[in-house]
């Protein structure tokens, strides 16, 4: 994807905005930031997808924190799938909202409700950002005013409709003001049954723009593929880390009961890693990415739901520990490398069966995988042992 030469001052965003994003030396928009931030801005519903890592959550908080100062009205509710997503976005909240009286509440299950109760009392935030199963118990208790809601946001759409999340989601929006502005986005291109449960809680009419997230995934991508015997996995895993020399390795595995196994297996090898799944305490999962993100932790071990969104812009290795069943998870798993304009590369580690499954799989995302092996402390290719 190519960076616009418009500024966001074209895109109709505003000097306060503006300024604050020159403190991170933001000053072109992104493709999917230009598309979006007009038509949120004019009061529009918009459904968009955009590969990971081309800046969809400024594409809404922009336009929609923009309504926000200009008319100190409408109040704007976030939902998002995870802990850390929720937690990213609150903090891209809080750095565009500084200096202004505008307050931002993180809402998540895990957390203390009595805690956010007294928040929610006490701040009267104007904006929200939570996940829908503990917002919904709030709204219950009648301790959250849904009613005035006037802007809801999808992070992670298709993951907020998929049937672990659903129903929650569908609730909760049942209870949400109806006359509102909606945006939802997406990091892949949505199915056809993701789209007939999402579009009717955006109400009516929905701009659908989409940007190419292929593009990403086969051009800033590399694919790789290393066989290996299921038993022999993590000691493939490890040898894998060591001759790769990079600084942070994602890990997936599609098992969330199978991270602190993995985890302890490679800490005894000597191997700095942490992990994160959904049945993993709060503050164990933050200190987690905490540690990954500033370095101190090489290597993070995670399930697939619980790195949606993760947003570390440096990791050079994205590593499955099997194959998922569909090209929207891979794609997913993917994009947690490549950010922010720079390469990466995606690692499958597998046996025969699953390997022959990761063919399908190239063919129907239309990328190219190339198998290695590893000889000698280096990664290679198999024709010549060659190092990759």
């Amino acid at each position: 994807m190519t960076e616009s030469k418009k500024t966001f001052e074209d895109a109709g965003v505003s000097a306060f905005f503006t300024a604050r994003l020159s403190e991170r030396n933001i000053k072109i928009p992104t493709e999917i930031q230009e598309l979006v931030i007009p038509r949120l801005s004019a009061g529009e519903n918009v459904l968009f997808q955009s590969a990971t890592g081309t800046g969809k959550t400024f594409a809404y908080l922009l336009p929609l924190f923009q309504r926000l100062v200009q008319d100190d009205l409408p109040k704007l509710l976030i939902l998002a799938p995870t802990l850390e997503l929720c937690s990213q976005i609150k903090q891209e909240a809080d750095f565009l909202l500084k200096d202004s009286s505008l307050k931002v509440s993180l809402i998540i299950g895990s957390a203390s409700m009595s805690r956010q109760i007294q928040t929610l009392r006490k701040e009267k935030p104007a904006v929200i950002v939570g996940n829908p199963a503990r917002l919904l118990q709030l709204e219950q208790m009648r301790k959250l005013k849904l009613s005035r809601v006037t802007a809801l946001a999808f992070d992670e759409g298709d993951r907020l409709i998929a049937d672990e999340l659903f129903k929650d989601t569908l609730e909760l929006v049942k209870r949400v003001n109806p006359i509102r502005q909606t945006a939802a986005c997406s990091a892949t291109i949505m199915s056809e049954r993701s789209r007939e449960r999402l579009l009717p809680l955006m109400g009516n009419p929905v701009a659908v723009l989409e940007s190419e997230a292929q593009e990403i995934l086969r051009e800033r991508i590399s694919h790789w593929a290393l066989f290996s015997e299921p038993r022999r996995k993590i000691r493939t895993l490890c040898s894998f880390i060591a001759a790769s020399k990079a600084k942070k390795v994602l890990v997936f595995t599609a098992k969330g009961r199978e991270v602190g196994t993995i985890v302890a297996q490679l800490q005894y090898r000597r191997i700095g890693a942490a992990g994160l799944s959904g049945d993993l305490d709060k503050q164990v999962r933050k200190r987690a990415v905490e540690d990954f993100r500033a370095g101190r932790c090489r290597t993070l071990v995670s399930s697939d739901l619980a790195a949606r969104g993760l947003d570390i812009p440096d990791i050079s290795y994205v590593v499955a520990l099997d194959v998922p069943d569909n090209g929207e998870a891979y794609i997913h798993r993917a994009g947690r490398t490549a950010r922010a304009g720079n390469r990466g590369t995606m690692v499958t580690i597998g046996d025969e069966e699953e390997l022959r499954r990761f063919a399908l799989l190239e063919k129907k995302l239309g990328i190219v995988v190339y198998p290695k092996l590893l000889y000698q402390g280096q990664i290679c290719t198999p024709a010549n042992y060659t190092p990759a």
